[in-house]
């Protein structure tokens, strides 16, 4: 076989397809999010970043900075090794009782991503409890969904967001055999909303343990930024509640809490947790400091659903067709890979605005997309710069347009 020649195949394949991703070189700014520079063969110049998981620019607060940069001072820069062998920081175990307090729960576990804390949490589970069987929700995030496949466990899919489907699902099951109902509470890419209390309603029906993935709702929702979970008043509710310090709290690492045995018994078998080097002290500061601010501060919030708001009218003023959600993703449909990717690429060449096409294999084939995160940090001007020049792609790409709303 001539490996180079089926590697380049096979790229050429995704780039006729519109799906090759090219990844944009940006230099971000301390204090002027989401002002960013953009490198480019042409030469650097400047553009607003619309497409950013930092959802509040916490990777930009100024309290944020300062602990990490107190931290490296009195610390150093690395960990040193994993948790077990000389690993464990202060600042780790510090930020674990944050944790825990920000669900309400006894415990807490720290992972190196949200992508880790998922893969590690379920596949232990799943694996470790004798005839378990995970009901997933057809939506859920390739972490998960790997995890349930390294676990080689009995798996449902059971339709996105679907009660009835998933009490059918849960009938079907023995009453004594081990069950995880797997689901997020903010899907990342549609922006819905998981109906959690009714899922717990399920859950403690059929005898099931609750695993409930609030990356794209931690510091965004809830009195204290605890997520959809702690806004609905069920964290108590659920079993285990997984979340990141990547996306609103501007930082990196993932996470899960739940009771002391729960936690101390992934803690003990997962080898994504057992055998991989801690989080630099310095890191674990700044999302500890970012996570306090936020239970505290709801001024960030605030203005957040504002502009997201302001983004959505305009879009509906326009016709520009969006997805309907009640959470701050908008995404907005192209419905054709070549035409999302000639959009981001003109929007970035013309306009200075970066937001990434979303395509064929994040998202089914024919529902494509820009997927655009307004931040309390977007100005008006910018939002009106956005639409003006989303309306004149519209119009290059000679795509259809909605009802325009008055």
């Amino acid at each position: 076989m001539n490996y180079e020649t089926f590697f380049q195949t096979e790229l050429d394949k995704l780039a006729e397809e519109g799906n090759y991703r090219v990844f944009a070189e940006l230099e971000r700014h301390r204090g002027n999010f989401p002002k960013a520079t953009h490198y480019r063969p042409e030469g650097k110049r400047p553009v607003t970043v619309w497409c950013s998981n930092d959802y509040l620019g916490m990777g930009q607060h100024p309290v944020v900075l300062n602990a990490m940069h107190e931290a490296v001072e009195r610390y150093g820069a690395g960990a040193g090794g994993t948790r077990n062998i000389s690993g464990t920081t202060h600042e780790h175990v510090l930020l674990e009782r944050e944790l825990a307090d920000l669900h309400g729960k006894e415990g807490a576990l720290l992972f190196n991503s949200g992508y880790m804390s998922n893969w590690a949490s379920l596949t232990t589970l799943a694996s470790k409890m004798p005839g378990c069987v995970v009901l997933s929700d057809e939506g859920n995030h390739a972490s998960m969904i790997e995890g349930i496949r390294h676990s080689r466990c009995q798996k449902r899919i059971w339709k996105h967001n679907d009660l009835a489907d998933l009490e059918a699902k849960l009938a079907e099951l023995d009453p004594a055999q081990p069950k995880i109902i797997a689901f997020e509470s903010v899907y990342s890419m549609d922006g819905d909303i998981a109906p959690i209390a009714a899922i717990c309603d399920l859950a403690e029906q059929y005898g099931a343990m609750t695993y409930l993935d609030e990356v794209h709702a931690v510091g965004l929702y809830g009195p204290r930024g605890g997520g959809i979970a702690e806004r609905d008043g069920v964290m108590d509710r659920v079993d285990l509640i997984e979340g990141t310090l990547g996306k609103a709290y501007g930082v990196i690492g993932g996470y899960i809490t739940g009771s002391h045995a729960l936690c101390d018994f992934i803690r003990s078998f997962a080898s994504g947790f057992i055998f991989t080097t801690a989080l630099p002290p310095a890191i674990a500061a700044a999302a500890r400091v970012s996570i306090n601010h936020l239970k505290t501060s709801s001024a960030e919030r605030e203005l957040h659903q504002r502009q997201v708001a302001r983004v959505r009218r305009k879009l509906d003023i326009m016709g520009i067709p969006h997805m309907p959600n009640p959470s701050h993703i908008v995404p907005v449909m192209v419905g054709d890979p070549k035409k999302c990717k000639r959009i981001s690429d003109r929007l970035l060449d013309a306009y200075g605005i970066y937001v990434q096409p979303i395509n064929y294999p994040t998202v089914p084939k024919g529902t494509e997309r820009l997927r655009i995160t307004p931040s309390p940090m977007h100005t008006d001007e910018d939002i009106d710069h956005l639409l003006d020049s989303l309306g004149e792609m519209w119009a290059e790409c000679a795509l259809a347009r909605g009802e325009q709303v008055a």
